[in-house]
């Protein structure tokens, strides 16, 4: 004998079986973000003059104090605004900040560096600026005087295009590079980072090109935003930009990995399937022990329309009805036992039993009923 068995877990299993996994996921970023907050300006972030890693800066942060340029790394903006005095100022992730912030330390600094701005901080400097598209970075050669000594760098990134100021090595999506001058303040937009990395600073013309853009002045600001620097937008805006991209790819896997635990987990999600049961259970013993939940919970009304659902099924099988006939054609039907059409109504269809006493003589006459009709 096999019974439909639900399979399916419900969500407090569900639950019980995700909740270590996640835990354990909550954990970890808990650490990884707690660990970034205290390491706050520390070596290690994208672009940091103090960072060896590949996507740092600190061959060229050593090449400028080479040639005579005091670099001073900050990590605020209210640092960065105190010093930018007579110094350029190199803003590595300008999307974290508000294009007001922008436009102030254009106003503060002798010379302005933006690192690929979107639109909105792009526009901070210069109203009439256009972001035209992206494009993968590659060594492009330069059409403009500022970077004819330097020669081919590795350009790319953000395209702009703007009447004001010149348009330095162009790509299939707008200038790579422009300068323009915003109030007698020199600005400086490049449309990617690669050139002030270690790891592509020794690339066709990138020492040059940047040693022309950020070694103009005594003086170079280079403005790391760290993640409790409290002039990021809406305050936490910007922490995930702000990692390591290590830690990004590191809290990917993990949130992938999760998933796939979790799917592990729940592999019998499905629908309902029919497995054999453990150990036969005889028809009559689930009618007794279904007899026996209901007169536990006082339901007589249920255990009635069983009893009757039964009679009317098996009276209208013998009499070849359909499963759709009506209740006039079975009361028609069972009515040939002797019983008048209202006395098989009423034990058919009729009101729910008050007590078990009544549902007994319900039973008893449901039975007589069906034998009558059967004898007919």
């Amino acid at each position: 004998m096999t019974a439909a068995t639900p399979v399916s877990p419900d969500t407090r299993r569900l639950w019980r079986a995700a909740r270590g996994p996640l835990a354990v996921l909550l954990l970890i970023i808990a650490v990884a973000i707690v660990v970034t907050l205290m390491r706050g300006h520390s070596e290690g972030g994208a672009l940091d003059p103090r960072s060896a890693a590949p996507n740092g800066s600190r061959a060229l942060a050593q090449v400028l104090g080479d040639y005579g340029v005091d670099v001073r790394p900050m990590h605020t903006l209210d640092t960065t605004s105190r010093a930018a005095g007579d110094a350029t100022v190199l803003v590595t992730h300008p999307n974290t900040l508000d294009p007001a912030d922008l436009r102030r330390l254009s106003m503060i600094a002798e010379s302005l560096v933006l690192v690929a701005p979107n639109q909105a901080q792009a526009r901070a400097v210069d109203p009439d600026i256009d972001v035209t598209g992206r494009t993968g970075e590659a060594t492009h050669a330069p059409e403009c005087a500022l970077a004819d000594a330097a020669g081919d760098a590795t350009m790319g990134g953000v395209g702009y295009r703007t009447p004001n100021g010149e348009l330095c090595y162009p790509t299939g999506a707008g200038a790579s590079l422009v300068r323009f001058d915003d109030d007698g303040t020199p600005v400086t937009l490049l449309g990617t980072a690669a050139p002030l990395t270690n790891d592509a600073l020794d690339e066709a013309g990138n020492a040059a090109l940047t040693m022309r853009l950020l070694g103009e002045r005594e003086r170079l600001v280079w403005y790391v935003p760290s993640p409790n620097d409290p002039a990021l937008r809406d305050g936490t805006a910007s922490l995930l930009s702000l990692l390591p991209r290590g830690w990004q790819y590191g809290i990917a896997m993990l949130g992938i990995a999760a998933v796939l635990l979790a799917m592990w987990r729940a592999r019998r999600l499905g629908p309902v399937v029919t497995e054999p049961l453990p150990v036969v259970v005889h028809a009559a013993e689930t009618t007794e022990g279904r007899a026996r939940l209901y007169r536990r919970v006082g339901a007589a009304d249920h255990a009635a329309e069983a009893l009757r659902d039964a009679t009317r099924h098996r009276i209208a099988a013998s009499a070849g009805l359909t499963a759709d006939a009506g209740r006039d054609a079975l009361v028609t039907v069972a009515s040939r036992g002797g019983r008048s059409a209202d006395e098989v109504h009423w034990l058919l269809y009729g009101p729910a039993p008050s007590d078990d006493a009544a549902l007994v003589r319900l039973a008893a006459e449901l039975d007589r009923l069906e034998n009558e009709v059967r004898q007919a």
